[in-house]
């Protein structure tokens, strides 16, 4: 991409190495004679500041170690239960197949021909013999050896690497191990900008960005997050009789980030750096033949190790999730977030936890989506699957209390719990029949939470087209299990036959998104989230970006990107380009606020709207956000509110913005604390009706529980406020984009004040009719403070018509 060099964060570093200390190219961080210690002359600042995260994030030294050895202990274990479920075990004797004759003193003639566990283990000595014959086993168990050596070698370097870390925390961020816990990873973040300010950590600038480190971490990801984003990588696949499958496993990710970033042959010469040659356009039909036969090396041999990794994948899979399965047949009918859903819908410069958070906030929602499909034939079959299958079960059991000896007749044990499993499968596809479903409002929902939704949704949210293309994002474990089980026989044919076929594309992708920013490295430009070279003229950015639409990110990316991190990160000063698109959105949000309902009003509504949404939850940010998303329903039906009088209808977007533009005025009186992003400190800070109660249970507690309690309110009023910006964009966008275009369910019309009540605000040309964008103008009530933030992090794992004669529907 031309004329990067004219953009301050765009500077490139003409030669890298020769801005670091002779004979130590590669040193990133130093250490001054007054902080010298174990952790001095750390060569690769990337793990670094991505090992301080890990530390943080898996609870300190003792969880992680604890964590690597039982995964040494299990892998161990498997190898070695197998083989002696193989080997050592005779299946005969322990299925009856052979009769056994005890003959014993002192034996019970009764139980002479009774086959006790010893009778079916052979001995020692013949179990060795049989593993010595077989060639086979003594192969894969030298394989497995060799590959356990090899992790105990990594955990061995890990708790070297995670004690020097545990030390740092110590000594130079002076936060204590049973206190970890205690501190958000905006709290460490910021002891580590301070530190770097003191002790000048990286030689190439004096300080240290929120930005710079989140880059460092996320470099990779990053890249991984754009190129699912411009349809890159070949992860949907046209397969007969299925149509449009999308296949992304652990295995085919990790043979992407193996083949572009850091294995042999790959594209980047460090953790850091491109390698210069795929930075320059005249050799790329030579660089993509040569990234064409690594790949193609690859992809050979993925084939040649296909079956062991298959036993391994089916061994592991067995261990599992056999017993879960056992215990909780409907498991399997639970759904998790796919992996191809998880980079489709980050933001770029998205931490782990965060995303974790947030989709975890919206699990519950889409698992409510997905719900609203059924079958009425499918309902049909099921019940009446249950009704007999619960019959012979009942009697069954009925049985066994009468008397107990019912149980030793042969298969009666199989019979009642492969009964209970089809009662189980069957009655998951009986929808509730007192649910009242809206699935545009919980699409809406949905939307608010995973910010992310094409543009062909809007409106078709009761159709199972709609519902397919969610399933690819938000999968049932079953599927995520069987791709995982295909995933070593699919991979290679796909690195071989699709992925080979991008080579060009992937040479020129890392050539052209590719910048160099001083004190980070190369990174994806798309990273850098900016306005003008990478933003979308439909998504609020028309007269500030000069992107053609190869350099557009897809999706409203850049700019939602740009929000979440700005909101997540409120001291980090954002540049110029994107303060400009920050403040056009803060003076839309104002001029849209104007029409929109009150906060009041929409506050008084939560119980019904959250009722609507069949959203049990009660936090008051849920139920904030419950009300805007379903206030426009409740206008649209001709509900009076309380004083009795009508209320117009409103959209989305305008009680969206009447929040926000509440939440920004209520910072007014605390301007003068200090200047941040976010919205949320001054709502907690400063005595509001919307977050008084909360603010009564702070005062209330120490100042230890205050500070965790008070972090914790942070987060989810930060997710909320960025729920609501997602929503407030997504509508805009869909005004721009189709601005005669009716919207539906989704929103009615709103009659827009008269522009002569704001008469700083003026309609901006070329965003279409039913955008008003304002021109320029000073609001202070939108200066916010600083704040901390805390998300969680947890693991989030856990069906194609309308509901029909079931429960209600919108």
């Amino acid at each position: 991409m031309a004329n990067f060099e004219a953009y301050q964060e765009y500077q490139r570093i003409e030669d890298f190495e020769e801005d670091s200390p002779p004979g130590e190219e590669d040193l990133l961080v130093h250490v001054p004679e007054g902080l010298k210690d174990s952790w001095h002359h750390i060569k690769n600042l990337d793990n670094f500041f991505t090992r301080i995260y890990h530390f943080h994030q898996k609870n300190g030294f003792a969880c992680m170690m604890l964590t690597e050895f039982f995964e040494l202990v299990q892998f161990l274990f498997v190898v070695t239960f197998t083989t002696f479920l193989v080997n050592c075990v005779e299946y005969d004797v322990l299925f009856a197949n052979r009769p056994v004759n005890h003959t014993g003193s002192g034996q019970n003639p009764l139980d002479r021909n009774k086959v006790t566990l010893p009778d079916a283990i052979v001995s020692s000595q013949k179990c060795t013999e049989r593993i010595q014959n077989n060639s086979w086993i003594i192969f894969l168990l030298i394989m497995a050896a060799i590959f356990w050596i090899y992790r105990l070698v990594k955990v061995f370097c890990n708790v070297l690497s995670y004690w020097e870390i545990r030390q740092f925390y110590i000594k130079a961020l002076k936060i204590r191990m049973d206190e970890l816990c205690n501190f958000t990873w905006q709290e460490v973040q910021d002891r580590l900008i301070s530190l770097q300010r003191e002790q000048q950590m990286c030689i190439h600038k004096k300080e240290l960005t929120e930005l710079d480190i989140y880059h460092r971490i996320l470099r990779f990801k990053n890249y991984m997050v754009a190129m699912i984003n411009k349809s890159l990588l070949p992860v949907q696949l046209q397969v007969p009789l299925l149509g449009n499958v999308v296949f992304l496993t652990q295995g085919l990710k990790y043979n992407f980030e193996l083949i572009l970033f850091w294995g042999p042959g790959s594209l980047f010469q460090n953790k850091w750096n491109l390698h210069p040659k795929y930075k320059r356009s005249g050799n790329r039909l030579e660089l993509a033949q040569q990234l064409s036969r690594i790949i193609l090396l690859m992809g050979l041999a993925n084939l040649l190790l296909c079956p062991f990794i298959l036993v391994w994948q089916v061994l592991y899979a067995f261990f599992s999730y056999t017993e879960v399965i056992r215990r909780e047949p409907g498991s399997l009918g639970a759904r998790r977030w796919s992996l191809y859903g998880r980079l489709y819908l980050r933001h770029f410069n998205e931490l782990n936890h965060e995303l974790h958070g947030r989709l975890g906030r919206g699990y519950k929602p889409t698992s409510k989506y997905m719900n609203s499909f059924t079958s009425p034939m499918l309902t049909v079959l099921a019940k009446n699957i249950a009704f007999f299958s619960g019959s012979v079960l009942a009697v069954l059991i009925a049985l066994t209390v009468y008397d107990e000896d019912v149980l030793t007749v042969q298969h009666i044990l199989t019979a009642i719990t492969v009964l209970g499993v089809v009662i189980t499968i069957a009655r998951s596809f009986i929808p509730d029949e007192h649910m009242v479903w809206c699935p545009e409002q919980l699409l809406q929902c949905v939307l608010a939470h995973i910010h992310y939704m094409p543009d062909h949704w809007r409106g078709n949210a009761n159709k199972s087209e709609t519902r397919d293309e969610v399933a690819q994002l938000f999968q049932y474990k079953a599927v995520f299990i069987l791709e995982e089980l295909l995933s070593p026989i699919v991979t290679p044919f796909i690195l071989i036959f699709l992925l080979r076929n991008k080579s060009l594309e992937i040479i020129d992708f890392f050539r052209n998104f590719t910048v160099e920013v001083v004190g980070v490295g190369d990174i994806c430009s798309f990273a850098q989230m900016d306005i003008r070279r990478h933003g979308n003229p439909t998504w609020m950015s028309e007269g500030q970006t000069e992107a053609s639409i190869y350099q557009q990110a897809e999706n409203g990316k850049t700019e939602l990107s740009l929000m979440h991190f700005t909101i997540k990160n409120p001291r980090w000063q954002p540049p110029q380009e994107s303060s400009v698109f920050i403040s056009h959105l803060k003076e839309k949000v104002h001029h849209d606020a104007q029409g929109g309902p009150s906060t009041q009003l929409l506050l008084s509504e939560a119980p019904l709207c959250t009722s609507l949404q069949s959203n049990e939850s009660g936090t008051g940010p849920d139920n904030l956000l419950a009300s805007v998303l379903a206030h426009p329903i409740l206008t649209a039906s001709g509900l009076q509110g309380r004083d009795s009088h009508f209320i117009p209808p409103s959209t989305a977007a305008s009680a969206a913005a009447s929040v926000l533009a509440s939440l920004s005025t209520s910072q007014l009186a605390n301007a003068n604390r200090g200047r941040s992003h976010g919205l949320l400190p001054s709502s907690l800070h400063h005595e509001t009706t919307m977050y008084r109660s909360d603010r009564t249970i702070i005062d209330s507690m120490s100042n230890s529980d205050s500070r965790i309690r008070s972090n914790a309110l942070h987060s989810e009023f930060a997710s909320a406020e960025m729920s609501l910006h997602a929503i407030y964009m997504h509508e805009l966008h869909q005004q721009s984009s189709h601005p005669q275009k009716t919207s539906g369910q989704w929103q009615n019309p709103v009659p827009m004040r008269d522009l002569h009540t704001n008469t700083g605000l003026q309609a901006r040309s070329g965003l279409g009719s039913s955008i008003s964008m304002p021109a320029p103008v000073h609001l202070g009530g939108w200066q916010e403070e600083e704040e901390e933030e805390n998300e969680d992090d947890q693991e989030i794992n856990s069906g194609s018509a309308p509901k029909q004669g079931t429960g209600s529907n919108c």
